[in-house]
């Protein structure tokens, strides 16, 4: 029996770093025109949290929730697969999700405002980060911008999104375990990024510090060693 240790990370990829990007390139074609819708509602989502829109939480968590199923179904289950045997298993992680967060939303979580903290500015930044420069960093990494991975269309930016908009939404046990799931996936994609030799795997590490750091910090008007003061319930 072989030595385990004699094994590397990349021993265990499962397909060549061509046909993974080659994958997100005939996703975008599948699913165009989708892009610039989504990031015309992205958009509009900051603009409500930027204003301090008291819905603009739940509305940014119900829209990631629909987000999370698409990617689910459409990536993992349709395209992901075709190269990758463990993808269909990880489609009812990402469900999962879908469900945790459209929970969040619909229990009436109201954004953390105004942005006057780095736990919300962080918030902020990893959510437009997501939506508009992800979708840039194969310009960065020399591909093609065909390749490009959105929020709703590819799982990092996503996750990324997700780990965003929680971190406008008091702390709760909802928010908590719906933090689970970008953790994780960020986890995968950064060993698989690894694995290919791509220094893009510092990314989804890089979310993972932010996202977490800025979700533990208290929220605005939160008491020490307390919990945040909900304040009055706008409407």
């Amino acid at each position: 029996m072989a030595d385990w240790s004699s094994y590397r990370l990349e021993d265990f990829l499962l397909f060549a770093p061509r046909a993974y990007w080659r994958l997100f390139e005939l996703h975008n074609a599948a699913l165009w025109p989708a892009q610039p819708f989504i990031l015309l509602l992205g958009l509009g989502v900051t603009a409500l949290v930027l204003r301090g829109a008291p819905r603009a939480g739940r509305l940014g968590l119900a829209l990631l929730s629909a987000g999370w199923v698409a990617v689910g179904l459409l990536f993992f289950w349709q395209r992901y697969a075709s190269i990758n045997w463990a993808a269909p298993y990880l489609m009812p992680v990402f469900l999962a999700e879908a469900i945790l967060l459209l929970l969040a939303a619909r229990a009436g979580i109201l954004p953390v405002m105004p942005l006057w903290r780095f736990r919300e500015w962080a918030g902020a930044g990893l959510f437009f980060y997501a939506l508009a420069l992800h979708p840039l960093l194969p310009l960065v990494f020399g591909r093609p911008l065909a390749q490009a991975e959105m929020i709703g269309l590819a799982p990092d930016p996503s996750a990324i999104a997700t780990f965003g908009l929680l971190c406008l939404v008091p702390r709760g046990l909802l928010s908590g375990l719906a933090l689970v799931v970008p953790v994780f996936w960020c986890l995968v994609s950064a060993a698989t990024l690894h694995a290919m030799g791509e220094g893009q795997a510092l990314v989804p590490l890089a979310a993972i510090l932010v996202g977490l750091v800025a979700w533990a910090l208290p929220p605005r008007g939160a008491p020490r060693g307390g919990k945040a003061d909900a304040g009055p319930i706008r409407t």
